[in-house]
């Protein structure tokens, strides 16, 4: 299969791969994603990707009349990856913050949760507030909002920072953690697995605008206009035809999408 990459200016960045089943062009819009991040995006044990990310880009890239081809990439190394072209946008729950636009852009939110902490279900802790967590033990994956809100709500806080979930998971259910802070949707969904019997929601937390931003949306590299205007357009669409609806209740029992 002979691949090419048309690169204009003012064209939407995609790819067009030669040779499809009835020898027809199609176009392709790489995305990068973790797959670590249940039940937004994760791998299964043979490999396949799944997840309300991933359900989302590919109803995007249905109504932009592209083919979706994903990247996994680490959390940590997902927007240099995005720079360095290994892929054309990210759908990896990235929340849209100032300091993540500095280096990128984002398109509209395509959900938008708030966070919450996880605390095994003998806890003695009484609740959510800074005082609460003061000399607990608390942990969050690296270079996320969860982190930074932890790091700037719970300054005295024993904060651990781990690169994926499932570390603090196994931290958390181990004993090794007193709690652990992380969007309320991927705690609820741990805890209702046999791994995350041990442990229970104490409470939401209020998003700092700042900090959490106002949802997460697909990051595109500067400059990318027309991509960006296309993912928007898609994204108001699959909210208008139904289509989000559908796969929001796949997954969830209320919707996502926030105010």
């Amino acid at each position: 299969m002979k691949v090419f990459r048309s690169l204009a200016a003012a064209a939407l960045a995609v790819f067009a791969v030669a040779g499809a089943a009835q020898g027809e062009d199609m176009k392709v819009v790489k995305i990068g994603t973790e797959g670590a991040y249940p039940p937004f995006n994760n791998l299964t044990a043979d490999g396949k990707l799944v997840g309300f990310d991933i359900d989302i880009a590919n109803a995007l890239c249905a109504e932009m009349k592209v083919k979706c081809e994903f990247v996994t990439q680490d959390w940590d190394g997902i927007i240099p990856a995005l720079l360095a072209g290994k892929f054309d946008a990210i759908i990896a729950s990235m929340s849209i913050t100032e300091e993540r636009l500095k280096k990128v852009d984002f398109t509209n939110k395509y959900y938008n949760t708030p966070p919450a902490i996880a605390v095994p279900k003998d806890s003695d802790i009484g609740g959510v507030t800074a005082a609460d967590l003061a000399g607990k033990a608390l942990g969050a994956q690296s270079s996320t909002t969860h982190s930074n809100y932890a790091e700037a709500k719970f300054p005295d806080a024993d904060l651990r920072l781990y690169p994926t979930p499932d570390e603090y998971k196994l931290d958390l259910a181990g004993g090794r953690l007193d709690a652990a802070i992380d969007d309320v949707v991927v705690l609820s969904d741990w805890l209702a697995t046999d791994d995350g019997d041990c442990c229970m929601i104490l409470g939401t937390l209020t998003p700092d605008p700042v900090i959490n931003g106002p949802g997460a949306g697909v990051a595109i590299r500067k400059g990318e206009e027309d991509l960006k205007e296309a993912f928007n357009k898609a994204i108001a669409a699959i909210r208008a035809n139904g289509k989000y609806a559908e796969i929001n209740d796949k997954y969830f029992e209320f919707d996502v999408y926030g105010d």
